[in-house]
């Protein structure tokens, strides 16, 4: 997994019940992109320190070329 500085880190719930989580990537801790992320939750407005799992996926942010 590959993010920069404004992509989305989105999380599903992996029990019946929990919500999908969604988080803006704030700072990067390694320059070639990859985990952990500094994000700053959609639903709360906390930001805090993410190692994705395999229930997590990334939604490309407006600075992507390929868009």
């Amino acid at each position: 997994m590959n993010a920069q500085v404004g992509d989305r880190i989105v999380v599903k719930g992996v029990r019946v019940g929990d919500a999908t989580r969604i988080g803006v990537v704030t700072a990067l801790r390694h320059a070639d992109g990859t985990p952990p992320y500094e994000v700053r939750w959609l639903d709360d407005g906390h930001s805090g320190l993410i190692f994705p799992g395999p229930e997590a996926h990334v939604e490309r942010g407006p600075h992507h070329e390929d868009r």
